[in-house]
């Protein structure tokens, strides 16, 4: 009978992490972009999503409003659902690195309940920001179905320096 493999508690801390990156600053080159999977957007989990955050409006929360009176024909994910997934979707865990904030964040187009998703991820920039830490910004692009363009966003990044690490 074949059993599992029962990795040895000792031995757990030197594995390494799934999803978690160790880059510094000086790693960044701008001009690199990455593109996510793609996912499709389930009427559960946007209304999970809009009862989480408390967003119950009639544009994501009530189909016979939406479809009647709504200016789309149809409900809305919530945009704040599609910025957090879109972002979610080229996310990576890197334990240098810390969200500084975003800027010019803009819902280009509707998503609706059944549409598709994919991220392109772009690194623009970068500038030294103290003895410690640099400055990155990245674009993120979301886009649904056949590549129209839906969110735009950049996300500014404190990045450990690596010469200054005590890691």
């Amino acid at each position: 009978m074949n059993r599992p493999h029962n990795t040895p508690r000792d031995l757990h801390q030197k594995i390494r992490i799934w999803n978690a990156e160790d880059w510094y600053w000086e790693d960044i080159v701008p001009g690199t972009k990455i593109r996510s999977i793609r996912r499709t957007i389930s009427e559960g989990e946007s209304m999970q999503f809009n009862a989480l955050v408390l967003d119950m409006h009639p544009y994501v929360a009530d189909e016979p409003f939406a479809s009647k009176e709504g200016m789309f024909g149809k409900r809305l994910v919530a945009g704040a659902f599609v910025f957090s997934a879109g972002l979610g979707l080229v996310a990576t865990n890197c334990k240098n690195a810390f969200s500084y904030g975003y800027d010019r964040l803009r819902f280009i187009a509707p998503v609706f309940i059944g549409d598709t998703i994919y991220t392109i991820k772009t690194d623009m920039s970068k500038a030294p920001k103290s003895e410690t830490l640099g400055l990155y910004r990245a674009s993120y692009e979301v886009f649904k179905n056949d590549a129209e363009l839906v969110l735009y966003c950049e996300h500014l990044q404190t990045v450990k320096l690596r010469q200054h690490s005590n890691t």
